[in-house]
C-alpha cells in the first residue's frame, strides 16, 4: 500500500467526516485526487464503511463485560452465532481458540442487565460463561494505520 493510502487511512479512521479538501490538504492532493483515493479504498474493500462513535456511557449503557462462551452441545455452538448477534447488548463476538469458543463484548445499563443477558444466553443455548466487567477503558478503537 502506498505512503499516501496509509495516510489517508490514519485521518479517516481518526475523523471519518473529514472532507476531501482538508483531507488532500494534510496528504499534499487536490480534493479531487484525495477523493479518488478514497474511491479507490472503498473499491478495494480496505474501507468498508462509517460509523457513529457512540459512547456507551451517554447511551446508557455504562458497564461493559467480556463474555467467554463454551457451548456445552456442538448443536448449540452452530447456532450460538446467529443467537449472538440478535442480541443488541452484544456489541462485538469472536469465535476463538482455547477454553472458550466465543469472546464477545457486552455494554449494558447495569450489572442487573448483565446478570438478564448471561440468564438468557445460558438459557438459549445451554453454555457455561465466564464474565469480566471492565472497570476502566485504557483505549478503544486504536487505528489500523
Amino acid at each position: 500500500m502506498e505512503p499516501t493510502d496509509q495516510q489517508i487511512l490514519a485521518l479517516l479512521s481518526r475523523e471519518g467526516r473529514m472532507s476531501f479538501t482538508e483531507l488532500g490538504r494534510h496528504v499534499g492532493l487536490s480534493t479531487s485526487a484525495a477523493q479518488q483515493r478514497v474511491r479507490r479504498l472503498e473499491q478495494r474493500g480496505i474501507i468498508t464503511g462509517y460509523r457513529a462513535d457512540i459512547d456507551p456511557v451517554a447511551a446508557g449503557r455504562a458497564l461493559s463485560a467480556f463474555i467467554e462462551i463454551q457451548p456445552l452441545a456442538a448443536e448449540h455452538q452452530d447456532r450460538a452465532p446467529n443467537y449472538l448477534a440478535s442480541l443488541p447488548e452484544i456489541t462485538s463476538c469472536y469465535s476463538v481458540a482455547g477454553d472458550a469458543s466465543f469472546l464477545c463484548l457486552a455494554q449494558v445499563g447495569s450489572a442487573e442487565e448483565l446478570d438478564e443477558l448471561l440468564t438468557r444466553i445460558r438459557r438459549e443455548l445451554a453454555v457455561n460463561t465466564v464474565t469480566t466487567i471492565v472497570l476502566r477503558t485504557a483505549f478503544r478503537h486504536r487505528p489500523l494505520v
